[in-house]
């Protein structure tokens, strides 16, 4: 064989070759940008960390007023992330509807940008409670931590009773519907956490909506009222001064928040467990490496000292609670309290 013969063959092998590389490259790629599924599994994987985003001021949204707790623990979360994310962190209060106005504005953002400080109530039971509820917390927001928690205090005055808790809650079936209880308003986590320790005591005590906390306070020491499920920190300064008396708390442990104050189990109330709980989440269309990013930042700054100390002061403890652990307390959190929207038949009026 010639050496001109030899080398047109090897020429020809070679164009051959880089023909079927660029017909597999090509087939590839149209495979990839064929393939269906929700827009997360679309984006191209990369370490968190290393995502180009934000690219600008990343929003939290509040669904309460400037001095509200929502907007607290928001204010104290804006800097840390600020420094994390390397953009400004803005917070925005769009009060309205028990937060749900601001959690309807995130199950709706598209920009990318937008991340909710929300409540109990926004993330479990808004639909439930009120099925005229615009977003679907179920479908339309993806949790990304809970924040920080506190457990309820059930209060009662001291004139009521002196006994131990047992001996409280004896008194409080003998009293039936004599007794009263009060709370911020229909629907609150003080109303329905209320009816829930009615279904599991078997007590007949009558609720009393009010405009807040301050006022279901002032009912309990004048005498109006002799039962309500209070914040820790609203609680204790009143059983100081002598004029409540705290029965239990409704956490499955007792708080570092109020650490002298039993448990409702220690009382004997079996698997009794509410707490308020405030958190952040995302619009179900953030892509998944943004929401991993989200998460671990916010998992970082809650777990800075400083930022722990704050939440205490102002009556949390701060709890990170991701991942599968939140899936399965926010699943537990709305089972329980669907099943006494519907066996007692709240609504919202």
């Amino acid at each position: 064989m010639s050496l001109f013969v030899f080398r047109t063959r090897a020429a020809r092998l070679l164009c051959l070759f880089g023909a079927l590389a660029w017909i597999g490259i090509a087939c590839a790629q149209s495979s990839g940008a064929n393939r269906s599924g929700p827009g997360p599994a679309n984006v191209p994987s990369a370490h968190p960390a290393d995502l180009n985003w934000p690219t600008r001021p990343l929003r939290l949204v509040v669904g309460f007023g400037g001095g509200s707790s929502p907007d607290f623990v928001a204010r104290v979360l804006a800097a840390p992330m600020a420094k994390a994310l390397g953009q400004p962190v803005i917070v925005e209060n769009h009060p309205g509807a028990s937060g749900n106005i601001a959690a309807d504005i995130v199950a709706k953002s598209t920009d990318r940008h937008t991340v909710g400080i929300l409540i109990n109530g926004n993330m479990t039971i808004a639909k439930i409670l009120n099925p005229a509820t615009s977003y679907d917390p179920q479908k339309d927001l993806v949790p990304l931590s809970i924040i920080c928690t506190a457990p309820l205090v059930l209060a009662t005055t001291s004139e009521v009773s002196k006994a131990d808790p047992r001996g409280f809650l004896e008194a409080a079936r003998v009293a039936g519907n004599k007794w009263s209880y009060g709370t911020p308003g229909i629907g609150t986590i003080g109303h329905l956490g209320m009816e829930l320790f009615k279904a599991r005591t078997g007590i007949g005590a009558v609720h009393v909506p009010y405009q807040g906390n301050p006022q279901v306070i002032t009912g309990l020491v004048g005498g109006q009222l002799q039962l309500a499920l209070l914040p820790p920190g609203l609680a204790q300064e009143q059983v100081k001064a002598g004029k409540l008396r705290a029965i239990g708390v409704t956490s499955a442990r007792r708080s570092e928040l109020v650490p002298d104050y039993p448990t409702l189990q220690e009382a004997g109330l079996k698997d009794f467990e509410l707490e308020i709980w405030t958190a952040a989440a995302a619009p179900a269309s953030l892509p998944a490496p943004m929401v991993q990013r989200l998460t671990q930042v916010l998992s970082d700054v809650i777990r800075l000292p400083e930022v722990r100390q704050k939440l205490f002061q102002h009556g949390y403890e701060a709890a990170g609670i991701s991942g599968e652990a939140l899936v399965r307390r926010v699943k537990a959190d709305t089972a329980t309290l669907t099943e006494i929207i519907a066996s007692q038949g709240i609504k919202l009026e």
